[in-house]
């Protein structure tokens, strides 16, 4: 670490912090590294420096992460920093709880609850999955695009890794969502996420017609769909993309003739970088 003195000074204005550094600052950009004083409308690295301490998870790849994201796509909720499932079906939450703990490692564990019947018009026993985990929270987000609202989140293509994985994702889909159709070998798929479903129908190489008068649409998924040949697998990232961008709005120099600023610089082994306020930053050439 070494520390200098200056009597100039630019506050960098960025979509989250300011934060006041060298004007010669090396700072990360998608095209490399640039000076302070020229990062003016650029986009620099960025990541929220107080989650790089907590615990990431390893995910398992296979059928108990398909199931798992399956099941949360369809009836779970994914909060700032947690992940939770409540339901009526003692098995059905017994299930998600398994490959829960299976694909993450973490400790999933089962406990009665009551919740409000809008039908009914009184308290119904239900059972209620969560495990806190930021991590596991905007891991699932990121698997769905971002936005994690049953409305509005997008296809997890993570799922489409292999056929074991995208199977689970069926399964555990279905088991939140679905319903097993009485007249054929299939099983009805229910959203109003109509996006959603018409990706999905788009893997499977099914006829999907959504809804016009804005209630949920079905999609009907053969148990013999797999004789279609259309699944074709992807490889996306399991873990967490912890980096980002954010955009910088203005520069601003400061000068004092009183009492100088005192910046401070670091050189960390292997890597130069290190973080100003989240922002990726490295000592000056």
């Amino acid at each position: 670490m070494t520390s200098v003195k200056a009597r100039e000074v630019l506050d960098v204005v960025t979509e989250h912090v300011t934060f006041t550094v060298a004007p010669d600052q090396l700072l990360g950009t998608p095209d490399g590294w640039v000076h302070a004083r020229d990062a003016e409308g650029t986009v620099l690295s960025w990541t929220q420096a107080r989650k790089l301490n907590r615990v990431r998870l390893t995910m398992t790849p296979g059928y108990s992460l398909g199931y798992f994201v399956g099941a949360t796509c369809a009836d779970g909720t994914v909060g700032r920093n947690y992940v939770s499932l409540v339901v009526n079906d003692e098995d059905f939450a017994l299930r998600y709880a398994g490959h829960l703990t299976a694909a993450t490692g973490l400790t999933a564990r089962l406990e009665a609850v009551t919740r409000p019947s809008g039908y009914l018009g009184r308290e119904v026993p239900g059972f209620r999955v969560r495990v806190v985990s930021s991590y596991l929270a905007d891991l699932m987000r990121q698997y769905v695009g971002g936005d994690a609202h049953h409305l509005r989140q997008g296809f997890p293509r993570v799922v489409l890794r292999d056929r074991e994985t995208f199977d689970g994702f069926l399964d555990g889909y279905g088991d939140g969502d679905g319903c097993r159709v009485k007249t054929w070998q299939a099983r009805a798929l229910i959203s109003a996420n109509v996006p959603f479903l018409a990706e999905l129908a788009r893997i499977l190489g099914a006829r999907f017609t959504p809804r016009t008068d804005k209630k949920a649409s079905r999609l009907f998924v053969a148990d013999s769909w797999p004789s279609r040949g259309t699944f074709r697998a992807e490889r996306h990232p399991l873990q967490l993309r912890e980096s980002g961008w954010t955009q910088v709005h203005q520069v601003r120099w400061r000068v004092t003739r009183d009492k100088p600023y005192t910046l401070y610089s670091f050189r960390l082994d292997p890597r130069p970088g290190f973080l100003i306020n989240g922002h990726l930053a490295r000592q000056p050439w």
